[in-house]
């Protein structure tokens, strides 16, 4: 499972891609991804920092990717924010975990991280940007 805060940086990308990368504000964005104002902000600072988003001030500014979204993988967000997904650690907390030296769960650990992993690598915000505009597409149709 991703970090809250890994989950809320997928969805405001998400929506910062479906409005076709123009710049927002941070709570235009917290407002429509229903995300803490000042949670988000942290947030963007660090994907700020990792050089994912691009933050001006001032008239006209606000947040924007800072390359195509087909180019911003969910792993680089969860590199960007640390996310424990990131580190390759035990499943049952074990120090001394590898194939030479295995907990009774290793092999079980290995495969099932290496298919999470492989989503995060695979899946872009351009992505979640379809599916999100697919799903509110579906929404409108249905009522």
């Amino acid at each position: 499972m991703l970090s809250q805060a890994v989950g809320y940086a997928i969805t405001a990308l998400g929506y910062i891609a479906a409005v076709g990368g123009k710049s927002s504000l941070v709570k235009d964005i917290a407002e429509a991804c229903d995300i803490p104002a000042p949670y988000l902000a942290k947030i963007i600072h660090a994907l700020s920092k990792a050089g994912v988003v691009v933050t001006q001030r001032g008239i006209g500014g606000g947040v924007s990717l800072a390359r195509p979204a087909g180019e911003i993988r969910l792993w680089d967000l969860c590199v960007a924010m640390n996310d424990p997904v990131v580190q390759s650690r035990c499943m049952l907390g074990t120090a001394e975990c590898s194939d030479a030296n295995a907990c009774p769960v290793h092999t079980f650990w290995k495969a099932h991280r290496g298919e999470h992993v492989a989503f995060l690598e695979r899946t872009t915000i351009a992505d979640i940007a379809a599916a999100e505009a697919e799903r509110r597409a579906t929404a409108v149709a249905q009522g």
